[in-house]
């Protein structure tokens, strides 16, 4: 899977492949890193190359911050599908309306909004199955729910209207 980390204004593509033995091939701009990952109870246990730090992570995508030897660093991480679904629903909506769309036929796994209530730019609002891959569809822009077009069960096809925000 592939993720875009911005740190500073700069964006980075990291490349994860998870190894047949649950290891992790990683590649930092596509260089190959040799990284090392073992998950702790509060913290994942992270190995660069010879060097070992205790990262504690906070926050939800696409805003998360990160600390490690006790420093903390706030990234954006979007991945490689977060980036499609949030192009296709660009692409679905007029003038910025906030409207929420499928980017491909699936299945309503949740809705994770209410109408009426808040919701920030990037904020999940509906959880779509499709392929046996569950997908976090995200607001498109701050503003209250105005209309919530499905359920959970729901069959949809791509572009169907998901959530209206108001106006």
């Amino acid at each position: 899977m592939r993720y875009f980390v911005n740190l500073g204004g700069s964006e980075l593509p990291v490349d994860v492949t998870t190894l047949p033995g649950g290891g992790f091939e990683v590649q930092l701009d596509g260089k190959r890193i040799d990284a090392d990952v073992v998950m702790l109870p509060d913290a994942l246990s992270v190995r660069i190359g010879h060097r070992v730090l205790d990262l504690t992570v906070e926050g939800k995508p696409p805003r998360v911050g990160a600390v490690a030897g006790g420093v903390r660093a706030y990234v954006d991480v979007e991945s490689e599908r977060q980036r499609a679904a949030a192009s296709a629903s660009t692409g679905a909506r007029a003038g910025g309306s906030g409207t929420v769309v499928s980017p491909m036929p699936g299945r309503i796994v949740k809705v994770l909004v209410q109408q009426g209530g808040e919701v920030a730019l990037g904020d999940a609002v509906v959880v779509v199955e499709a392929m046996k891959m569950e997908n976090e569809l995200r607001a498109t822009r701050d503003g209250i729910v105005g209309k919530i077009c499905v359920k959970e069960g729901d069959r949809v096809e791509g572009g169907a209207v998901l959530v209206e925000m108001q106006e």
